[in-house]
């Protein structure tokens, strides 16, 4: 464990796959976003933010990812609310954003589609 508030917990993750690689989670049990009360989430994006800042002002690095999956689809295999800080340093070659496929016509729909849920 790194952290601990009333809240939260951040800890460091057990895959290894990327030095400085942290969790934070939520103390209450939700499963995701989804199903997040606004307010443990502010409280978890307020660690998040936390460590953060740590890592780049104390740890050397130069800037974090924050990634987050929420349902089975989106790749999440935990169910319980967390975030993946990953810490990064200028041309480590890690790429954040991996290339999909997509084009105009489905971001003009999605757009609409929120629009339409916003305004309803």
């Amino acid at each position: 464990k790194l952290y601990e508030d009333e809240y939260t917990y951040a800890f460091m993750d057990i895959a290894n796959d990327i030095d400085g690689h942290i969790l934070v989670i939520p103390k209450k049990h939700v499963t995701n976003v989804l199903d997040c009360d606004e307010a443990t989430l502010s409280q978890v994006m307020a660690t998040v933010k936390k460590i953060s800042i740590l890592l780049v002002d104390k740890c050397g690095y130069d800037g974090v990812n924050v990634l987050n999956a929420s349902g089975e689809c989106a790749g999440q295999t935990v169910f319980h609310l967390h975030f993946h800080i990953i810490p990064k340093k200028k041309n480590d070659g890690i790429s954040a954003w991996p290339k999909l496929p997509g084009g105009k016509d489905g971001v003009e729909a999605t757009y609409k589609k929120i629009m339409n849920a916003i305004n309803e």
